[in-house]
């Protein structure tokens, strides 16, 4: 009887229990149709940050929508490893893919849970926050968690335990914008991986179950707690030693957040024009999760002394106008420092503080300095004071006798320590007028400094890329290059005397710089005293449609209007255009193409971009045997004669030893260049060139106003092209330009350009072509006889020195 009664009840058992598994296996076949394909994790490719380097391998700036480094399991340390597996999972490497006695200890607590209202706690491996983080939603329930479970089985089936947890480290989010453990150790220490200690990296591993819970400002006792708790469950699993647990516990939470963004002082625009040439070439999605790295061409310490050249000569014409008022004004009665805070710096002048003027009387200003603001971004309590005598003001107003004539309590101002004066300080403002400077070698196109203005923080406009400006007299280079590349040479002599140009009823009148005209002079002359009347009657003799040809080879301009002002630079172009032609000029005339990159690789180190293009047959041979050193094949375009290219730097070298640059002598190098001034005074501008380095300068208010009598590019521009080349050139030798075969050096008179075998000021060695000579009878372009007809003249004849009123220098 009880026999009959156990079996019974086991075959009753036995039917529940098939039941019940055929109850189970009918939900989960459910479950598994519906399962998304985990096959996407074989093609993983995560958005990942592309990196900008300058030429040396400095980080310039970073670009992301996720900040996240890629990095193989093989390159991430065994202490990041062991701390990730004891806060998570440290069964990983020994189940299957679910941890039964984990789902078993999880069941239970949210049993005991059960109507507190609290979120249920979950048993979840890595492998199962694999497959939820990349093939599943957040979803709180237990449809999500049976998906998971499936696919975690799957998972372990198909893929490595290293790899999946190469993917789990790479994947999650840590906090701070930080995707994977690489971006958190920068984003966190502002280190790689490989250098985290103890304590930093248990901190890390504390963060993925909810990163803004232990967040290290807001939460900083509770993320120090959590931490001990990972480094205590290091020391259980005999990953460290006790000791060194106790060590990393003791250490407080120091967490410094990476700054986003530029990170190479001074190459905020450099940076920003990179970014849009990235967009451009591969499009936004690339840039932002394409992981490239970008190698530029940027060199740090150029691209410094750029930005000191161009920010000084600002700062000296805008000091040299005054005073334009505080920043702002502010109540200063309670906690000036809070709002002091509130006004927003320019970041990327580190030299310069705001400050605001709490007391102000005869001889001095007293002043509050803006709190430091603290890694959390709160601001410091710290309140620190300092004076501003009035030694250091005298540039705000003039014949100013007294601080409170010029600022009073309240002013917030920017300010500048006074060096080896502590608490002193200089009164500052951002220069109204602004500028750029371009710096390129000129026989790659490679951009090696770019500075667009005075403050990227105060506006992030462009001005050596995005303002298109007249060059005025700096674009005549290109109109005696023309002239010297079709038949004339340096001795050739053109009239500078009043001429009329009709234009319908219109008459237009050029003029020179001065209002004087000089009589007839060589070419030589023209361009290094920029001689205005004389560039229209040359470009009138040639002919306008030869000047645009010329204009377009150099990429000055895409199509240059056929009328005569144009030859004086009155069309609009930039500065990276303009330093790109007289590279050209100074490479010997071959073809350049302007580039901020050199390289660039994708997330797997393949290059998919290079600037240099140049064949090199033999460069890759695996064996030397005796064969000759490979050559480069050097097929860019000849867009100028290379004498022509001499000629005309030759001419360029007088304007800096006898003409309107004659300031540029001080950088104590062989340098040629010219100057430009346009109408008004509006812009001034400078480019030259060493023989290795290429520069432009251009000043101008953004919008177009005459900046003052006297502001031309010799006055404006060359000062600061001077103490950047004077900068950059300082450990260089002085190498003079190179004069090409067949060039033959001849005596000339510079007045005249006839040969002479005198000595003395008016005497120089003028480049002829081959073929070409001084001439034998003095000829004047431009002049005419009673009939109308060219006539030549004595050198005593016909000077035609008039009067007029100004015109583009």
């Amino acid at each position: 009887m009880l026999l009959r009664i156990f079996g019974y009840i086991f075959g009753i058992g036995v039917f529940l229990v098939l039941l019940v598994a055929g109850g189970v296996a009918l939900v989960l076949h459910k479950y598994d149709q519906e399962l998304p394909d985990f096959d996407v994790l074989a093609k993983y490719e995560p958005p990942v940050m592309t990196r900008i380097h300058a030429a040396d391998g400095q980080l310039v700036a970073e670009y992301a929508r996720e900040r996240r480094l890629y990095l193989p399991i093989q390159a991430v340390p065994d202490l990041v490893k062991a701390a990730f597996l004891s806060a998570e999972d440290k069964n990983f490497y020994d189940h299957g893919g679910i941890d039964f006695e984990g789902v078993v200890r999880a069941v239970a607590t949210n049993l005991r849970n059960r109507g507190s209202g609290r979120r249920p706690v979950g048993a979840s491996t890595i492998t199962q926050q694999v497959a939820k983080n990349f093939l599943l939603s957040n979803e709180v329930s237990y449809e999500r968690k049976i998906k998971e479970a499936l696919l975690a089985l799957r998972i372990e089936q198909a893929y490595s335990k290293d790899r999946i947890f190469e993917l789990y480290l790479n994947e999650i989010y840590l906090g701070l914008g930080s995707y994977g453990i690489a971006a958190a150790a920068l984003n966190y220490f502002d280190k790689s991986v490989n250098e985290l200690t103890i304590a930093e990296a248990a901190y890390l591993a504390a963060l993925p179950k909810a990163p803004e819970n232990y967040n290290p400002f807001r939460a900083k006792e509770r993320a120090i707690e959590r931490r001990n708790w990972v480094i205590d469950r290091l020391v259980e699993n005999g990953y460290i030693r006790a000791s060194d647990g106790e060590a990393a516990k003791a250490e407080d939470l120091d967490v410094t957040p990476r700054p986003r963004g530029t990170y190479l002082f001074a190459s905020e625009f450099f940076a920003e024009e990179t970014r849009r040439n990235l967009i451009d070439m591969f499009g936004a999605e690339k840039l932002y999760e394409g992981g490239l790295s970008v190698r530029t061409s940027l060199d740090p310490k150029l691209q410094r002394l750029a930005r000191k050249a161009l920010q000084h000569g600002l700062i000296k014409f805008d000091q040299a106008r005054g005073f334009r008022g505080p920043v702002k004004t502010i109540d200063i009665a309670g906690d000036w420092g809070e709002k002091l805070g509130e006004v927003p710096a320019l970041s990327d002048v580190p030299e310069w503080r705001l400050a605001v003027v709490l007391a102000s009387g005869s001889g001095e200003a007293e002043i509050g300095l803006q709190p430091d603001r603290l890694p959390s971004g709160r601001l410091s309590k710290e309140r620190a004071t300092g004076v501003i005598p009035l030694s250091e003001m005298k540039w705000a107003k003039r014949g100013a006798k007294s601080v409170a004539s010029v600022l009073s309590p309240g002013d917030v101002v920017y300010v500048e320590a006074v060096p080896d004066e502590r608490g002193t300080y200089m009164l500052r403002q951002p220069p109204e007028v602004e500028g750029a400077l371009v710096a390129m070698d000129p026989y790659t196109g490679r951009v090696l400094a770019m500075v667009g203005g005075f403050s990227f923080a105060e506006t992030e406009f462009n001005r050596a890329t995005q303002a298109w400006r007249q060059p005025g007299s700096s674009f005549k280079p290109f109109v005696y290059s023309a002239a010297l590349d079709n038949g004339y040479t340096p001795s050739s002599v053109v009239l500078d005397a009043p001429i009329e140009i009709r234009s319908g009823n219109d008459v237009w009148r050029p003029e020179n710089y001065g209002g004087k005209f000089y009589g007839p002079s060589t070419l030589r002359v023209g361009i290094e005293k920029s001689r205005n009347v004389m560039t229209v009657r040359l470009a009138k003799d040639m002919g306008m449609p030869l000047v645009a040809e010329y204009a377009k080879r150099f990429g000055i301009y895409d199509k240059l209007g056929l009328y005569l002002p144009m030859a004086l630079g009155a069309g609009e172009t930039t500065v990276l255009r303009m330093v790109t032609g007289y590279s050209m000029i100074a490479n010997g005339g071959r073809r350049i193409t302007p580039t901020l990159i050199d390289r660039i690789q994708d997330r797997f180190g393949r290059t998919i971009y290079q600037h240099d293009q140049r064949k090199c047959d033999g460069c890759n041979a695996e064996d030397w045997h005796d064969q000759p050193e490979p050559q480069l094949v050097d097929e860019r375009e000849q867009v100028l004669d290379p004498m022509t290219a001499y000629q005309i730097t030759s001419m360029m070298e007088g304007v800096v030893q006898r003409g309107t640059g004659t300031v540029v002598k001080a950088v104590g190098k062989p340098i040629a260049g010219k100057t430009g001034t346009t109408n008004d005074e509006k812009d001034a501008w400078f480019v030259g060139f060493s023989p290795d380095l290429v520069a432009g300068v251009y000043i101008g208010y953004d919008k177009p106003r005459p900046m003052g009598h006297g502001s031309t590019g010799g006055v404006l521009a060359a000062p600061i092209f001077t103490e950047f080349m004077t900068a950059a050139l300082a450990d260089k030798p002085a190498k003079p330009f190179q004069v090409p075969p067949g060039i033959q050096l001849i005596p000339i008179d510079i007045r005249t350009g006839m040969q002479t075998a005198g000595k003395g000021n008016g005497v120089i060695l003028e480049a002829f072509k081959p073929g070409t000579a001084p001439p034998t009878s003095y000829s004047i372009i431009g002049y005419q006889d009673s009939m109308g007809r060219p006539a030549a003249v004595s050198p005593e004849a016909d000077k035609a020195v008039a009067t007029g009123t100004g015109g583009l220098y």
